[in-house]
């Protein structure tokens, strides 16, 4: 028996294995494995805003333009 590869049916493979990737990327994303790392990860963009604004504050403070008489 011979099976003709034609590009349907190369677009059918593809959209399988596509489909099975997504839900095999959702089951990773969702499993309780890996809750705690996402939630840490989650809080990274919160975790340095107190040291940012110090240096912030510091840099300003240091930062000052020359006068104009110099």
């Amino acid at each position: 028996m011979s099976m003709s590869v034609d590009i349907n049916t190369l677009r059918t493979i593809g959209t399988v294995f596509v489909f099975v990737a997504f839900i095999g990327i959702c089951i990773w994303a969702y499993s309780a494995k890996r809750k705690k790392s996402f939630d840490e990860a989650a809080d990274l963009p919160f975790a340095d805003d107190d040291n940012t604004k110090t240096e912030d504050n510091h840099a300003s403070a240091n930062d000052k333009p020359p006068e104009k008489g110099q």
